[in-house]
This record gives structure tokens, C-alpha cells and sequence, in this order.
């Protein structure tokens, strides 16, 4: 199936909230989850999952959501992932990934990291502006959305990727940190990733601004974008 008829599968709106539903969890979505989720009935949204897994978009496979296992534990339910596989369309055809590539080729082989870092950093200076620093995780989520990012607060509480439990820091907990299910380099990452994460590093610092109430740190975990957002030290009551 072409790129555009992959995306064209998203044009009903009930496939499209079920899809950014899945997608938005970072985890495997069963079918009365997503229906819930989405307003529909699970005979509804079973048809549109498995539309979307058919053209690409979600990964499908089953597993019992009880945790048990064992007699008496129940048949394997259908569960869904969105699918790693990038999609794009451009009209007229256009490959800007390959002249990604090749710059950043060029770069590394120049040992031109510093000045694209420095570069970086001006380029997220000027996204934002005259505003002031970033004021606080939830302002920075808000930036880091706009940007593709998808991030997501994680710790508390000790938690294990529940998004936001536990509050600021939460007793005994893990500090909170914003992590982002999406890089939106990762393409270009995976073939250079020190060069373009430590890019991607600096950009953020200037998007979120110096000195201020939060900082991005390098925090790479596989499936995720290498970089994290966190309260900065000096802020910290």
C-alpha cells in the first residue's frame, strides 16, 4: 500500500481518534480500552483497529490482560502498538531525508559537531523568541508538542511510565521528568546519532531557554527520543 493511501485510511474521524488514542499511550491498547476511549462500541472500534493494523499503521498481537496465566485465566485478548514505520506524502515528490543524510554525513566527517550544535541552539533561540524562559514542565510539554515531540511526564511516585502520577516529585518517588515518545529526527538519528542527538540537545536548550526553571539533559532509552526534560537543579525547592 502507497504512503497516501496509508494516510488516507485516517481520514474517518473515528479510526483517526482510535489511532491517536493507541498511539498516544506508548503501551499495548486492548480493544475495550480504545472503545471506551474513542466513545464507541468494541464491535465498532475492533473493525477500525484492525483496519488501521492491515494498512500499516498499528502492529497487532494478543496477550490475556489479566496477568494470569494458567486454567481459568481466559482466552488472549487482541491488543495494539502503533507501528514503528514512518509515513510521509509529498506532492510534488520531494526527499529531504537524503540531503539530511548527506549533510549530516558531511558534518561528521568534518568533525562539525560543535558548529551544528551552536547553530542548533540559535535556531531554538529564534523559535522562541522574545519570550521569556520555559517556566515550568508543563509549559515546556505545551513547546514540545508543537515541535512533534509527544511528550509525556513520567515519575512520582516511582511509577512506571504512567503518565503524571504522583505529582512534583512525589515522596520517595523519582522526580518527574518529560519524556517524548517521538523524535522527529529519528531517521537521520539512527544512522548518526551522536552528530544529530546532540543537535537535537541543543535546539531544545534554546527552545526552553538558559537558566530558567527546566533543562533538557541526554537520557536515551530505546524507543524514545534521546533527550529528557526535567526541573533544573537550581530551581528545585
Amino acid at each position: 500500500m502507497e504512503d497516501i493511501d496509508v494516510i488516507a485510511v485516517l481520514q474517518d474521524p473515528v479510526r483517526r481518534r482510535l489511532y491517536e488514542y493507541v498511539a498516544a499511550q506508548g503501551r499495548e491498547v486492548g480493544r475495550n480500552e480504545a472503545a471506551e476511549a474513542a466513545g464507541v462500541a468494541r464491535t465498532l472500534a475492533a473493525h477500525h483497529l484492525d483496519r488501521l493494523a492491515e494498512a500499516g499503521l498499528l502492529e497487532s498481537g494478543s496477550r490475556r490482560l489479566t496477568g494470569r496465566s494458567g486454567p481459568g485465566a481466559g482466552r488472549p485478548a487482541k491488543v495494539y502498538t502503533r507501528a514503528r514505520v514512518e509515513r510521509s506524502v509529498s506532492l510534488p515528490a520531494r526527499d529531504y531525508r537524503t540531503a539530511a543524510e548527506l549533510l549530516a554525513e558531511a558534518a561528521e566527517e568534518a568533525g562539525l559537531d560543535a558548529g551544528l550544535c551552536a547553530a542548533a541552539r540559535r535556531r531554538g533561540e529564534s523559535l522562541r523568541g522574545a519570550a521569556a524562559p520555559c517556566g515550568g514542565l508543563e509549559e515546556a510539554m505545551k513547546l514540545l508538542v508543537a515541535r512533534g515531540y509527544e511528550p509525556h511526564l513520567e515519575g512520582g511516585d516511582g511509577d512506571s511510565g504512567h503518565d503524571g502520577e504522583g505529582g512534583e516529585g512525589g515522596e520517595g518517588g523519582r522526580e518527574r521528568v518529560v519524556r517524548m515518545r517521538n523524535c522527529p529526527f529519528h531517521a537521520v538519528a539512527q544512522r548518526f546519532p551522536p552528530l544529530v542527538c546532540g543537535m537535537n540537545l541543543a535546539l531544545l536548550e534554546g527552545l526552553l531557554g538558559a537558566n530558567g526553571p527546566v533543562r533538557a539533559r541526554m537520557d536515551a532509552r530505546p524507543g524514545e527520543c534521546c533527550v529528557v526534560v526535567e526541573a533544573s537543579k537550581d530551581n528545585e525547592h
